[in-house]
């Protein structure tokens, strides 16, 4: 079997199932399929032979996880198939017998048989090494790129949650050259820094400094004939739209990291992280002290004087009444408890309310009687006397 004819080969849709099948669906599908053509079933059927040796074939790769996880790199490097061969001695196929690439010897069962150990990377080394890197060069994998995004949310999504969709742009693998960086698709190992895109620097005392190689620029190989559209870099700015769910209890400009979601990796490297930077609008009514809502509510001097039970507004919620104490001073703060901003673990934090006797700006004949006849009667109190006293003194 050639280089090219494994690479290109899809064995998940020889066995008919995905490619984030577990191990146990594969087993089942290879039974099934094992079953229905096996050659004992189909005497006679070159058909029916052949097709057993492939699913055979299939199984041996995709029912081993470490020559499965070989073989998943592999196609990512090249673009899931993407494999094509170019000029300048790369024109033809590059024949290895599957023993060569698992770096064993072929046992005796159908199809591929079973093979020892060994690497796809010290093959692929070998196969793009055509500028003086030595074999078992291994292409190293990349993570992608972290990116920063911002999302505006109300006052009432940032204690609630919300999903929200986040438009945003990354780089990504190149479609155009399936992320090889080269338009032939046959990229080669950096000789600089032997497919792993660091160099090592001294810098006195016996210690060392890694950087990005500045041939390759960190992506372990090199173009002989640059991509049209990514420019050999491997990458092309890609935009997409994520579904992107906010933890309830969020606050202004706090910044949340999803593991993950950030732009994908190359060669089989794992994807960067997505950071967003929460913005919270204001509230005409509520505002916000860490776990807790607070609002502030107008009293009458009667309620403030003699007690009264008063309604209080809650965020998204049904009212609760608070008892008001007789003698109730304006700035008074209580407390409703269960009534704020959602915690992190699911619990709430409370309703600060903040009494502020509202001093009416006109009066009625008889609202003004009653007040100056309340003047009269505690004309002899002075508020302010132990303000004096308290200032001499000192």
């Amino acid at each position: 079997m050639s280089t090219k004819d494994f690479v290109e080969k899809d064995y998940y849709k020889v066995l008919g199932v995905p490619k984030d099948a577990t191990e146990a669906e594969i087993k089942k599908a290879y039974r099934k399929l094992a079953r229905e053509f096996h050659p004992d079933a189909n005497k006679g059927d070159a058909s029916a032979e052949e097709r057993f040796k492939e699913i055979s074939e299939a199984n041996d790769i995709l029912g081993d996880a470490k020559k499965r996880k070989e073989y998943d790199e592999a196609r990512a490097l090249f673009g899931n198939g993407g494999f094509r061969p170019g000029p300048g001695g790369s024109g033809g196929s590059f024949n290895f017998d599957l023993g060569d690439l698992f770096g064993g010897q072929q046992g005796g069962g159908a199809g591929a048989g079973g093979f020892g150990g060994g690497g796809l990377g010290d093959v692929f080394g070998g196969l793009f090494n055509r500028g003086g890197a030595g074999p078992g060069t291994r292409v190293q994998p990349r993570r992608g790129q972290d990116i920063e995004s911002e999302v505006t949310l109300s006052f009432t999504e940032a204690v609630d949650g919300a999903t929200v969709p986040l438009r945003m742009s990354s780089q990504a693998p190149c479609k155009a050259c399936s992320g090889t960086g080269d338009k032939n698709g046959t990229p080669r190992v950096c000789p600089t820094c032997v497919g792993t895109g660091q160099v090592s620097r001294g810098s006195g005392g016996g210690f060392s400094l890694t950087d990005p190689c500045a041939d390759c620029k960190g992506r372990g190989l090199i173009a002989e004939t640059p991509c049209d559209v990514c420019k050999g870099s491997g990458r092309a700015k890609s935009s997409r739209t994520m579904q992107v769910r906010i933890p309830p209890g969020v606050s202004d400009n706090q910044r949340i990291r999803l593991r993950g979601k950030g732009a994908p990796g190359e060669r089989g490297g794992p994807a960067g992280d997505l950071y967003v930077v929460v913005h919270v609008g204001s509230h005409p009514v509520f505002g916000r002290k860490d776990d807790n809502l607070t609002v502030t509510v107008p009293v009458t001097i009667a309620e403030a004087a003699l007690g009264a039970d008063i309604k209080v507004p809650t965020l998204n919620g049904p009212s609760v009444t608070l008892k008001l104490p007789p003698g109730t001073p304006s700035g008074r703060t209580m407390r409703a408890r269960g009534k704020g901003a959602v915690r992190k673990d699911g619990t709430r934090g409370d309703l600060l309310v903040t009494v502020e006797v509202a001093v009416p700006a006109e009066l009625s004949d008889k609202a003004r009687e009653a007040l100056e006849m309340y003047r009269d009667a505690t004309e002899s109190e002075d508020p302010r006397a132990v303000l004096f006293e308290s200032a001499k003194g000192a």
